[in-house]
């Protein structure tokens, strides 16, 4: 289902007093000096999905801060969705600086973050995924999450559940008195589905993303061969039923409740699980190969997930967000990354210090100017 955004507002957001974006569905390149506002746009974009964004900044954090200036104020981010009904009007922010929670409005009335969802779906890779590879498991899961989100919303409503249920879990488990044990083993069994539905969720996205990537030939990208090495991603993977991972969860929580205490943390359970990548060709992991490697490989993955969800149905099409992608990639992966996109069909913003890296995106995309935090629309 085709969506594109066709206007952008920003309001005391970042660097942003005030700004406006008019948007055909084209890509969109930007270019400007470091610090210009760049990233702030695309950071602003990122909000209109469900979570924290590109950044995973606290909300109250985003809004504009003159030198001085202790707190943050309220800020706002609106934009016009055109999708398969028509025009949608939509919007995310603080109403009241400092405030815990960023309010979302869909044609002027009060909305569930989730609705976003239905909308607007992101795909994105900034400088800090540079070091995928290299980071702790943490990371990879965050951004394997990330992807498995995008193509199934209520991923993060299980993710955020079994978060927090872990949370509850280990207080009981760490305080001075001795835990109910009848609270303990309800707390498991809740952890237990949306963990199971968890890596059921997880598992589907490997298979599809693989798939993806293995009908990717003859792009000058590189191929990864992708694992999950968790034990619950193992067993969806292998077909068990989430009734079944479920009910081993919950035992294999149980039985290590001494354990878990002793350690501080959990130590079973899909937030253990990690993302392996091997480079194909080359039969080597991810994390010994060179700098530029790592670059392609997850510059490919982000585009297998993009092509992938471009062909869902009933759900709109992806929008990337690439951050500083281009300057990293030689001029034959750059025109062939350009290419891409425009095969997509997808509407992309990218960004750039230098206008000419966008020369072979010239008279097919939009060119924008970000100057101190002003837009100006070269193309």
């Amino acid at each position: 289902m085709r969506a594109v955004l066709t206007h952008l507002t920003l309001t005391d957001f970042r660097s942003y007093e005030r700004a406006e974006l008019a948007l055909d569905g084209r890509p969109a390149f930007l270019f400007g000096a470091n610090g210009a506002g760049k990233t702030n746009l695309l950071e602003a974009v990122s909000l209109l999905a469900p979570g924290r964004g590109l950044r995973g900044a606290a909300i109250a954090e985003i809004g504009r801060r003159l030198p001085g200036e202790a707190q943050g104020r309220a800020w706002s981010v609106a934009a016009r969705v055109e999708g398969a009904d028509g025009e949608t009007r939509l919007g995310t922010g603080l109403e009241t600086a400092g405030a815990a929670r960023r309010v979302v409005r869909l044609e002027g009335e009060n909305a569930p973050p989730g609705r976003l969802a239905d909308l607007v779906r992101l795909v994105w890779l900034t400088p800090q995924q540079d070091r995928l590879f290299l980071e702790g498991a943490a990371e990879r899961r965050r951004f394997f999450d990330r992807l498995t989100f995008a193509a199934e919303p209520a991923h993060a409503a299980f993710a955020a559940a079994y978060d927090k249920t872990l949370r509850e879990r280990m207080r009981l488990l760490t305080a001075d008195a001795p835990p109910d044990p009848d609270w303990l083993t309800a707390l498991e069994a809740r952890m237990a589905e949306a963990g199971a539905h968890m890596a059921e969720a997880r598992a589907r996205t490997l298979i599809a993303l693989q798939d993806e990537i293995d009908h990717r030939h003859g792009r000058p990208f590189p191929q990864g061969a992708l694992s999950l090495t968790g034990d619950w991603e193992r067993m969806a993977g292998q077909g068990l039923e989430a009734a079944e991972i479920a009910a081993r969860l919950a035992a294999a929580l149980r039985a290590g409740r001494e354990r878990d205490a002793a350690a501080g943390r959990g130590l079973t359970g899909p937030h253990r699980g990690d993302l392996a990548v091997v480079h194909r060709e080359k039969d080597r992991p991810a994390a010994e190969c060179s700098t530029g490697e790592q670059k392609a490989l997850i510059l490919n993955l982000v585009l297998a997930q993009a092509s992938r969800l471009s062909r869902a149905e009933g759900a709109p099409n992806p929008i990337l967000l690439l951050d500083e992608v281009a300057a990293h990639l030689d001029r034959i992966r750059r025109a062939a990354l350009f290419d891409e996109i425009e095969a997509l069909g997808l509407q992309a913003f990218l960004t750039g210090t230098d206008e000419a890296l966008f020369d072979d995106l010239k008279g097919r995309a939009q060119g924008v100017q970000v100057d101190a935090a002003r837009l100006a629309v070269t193309d």
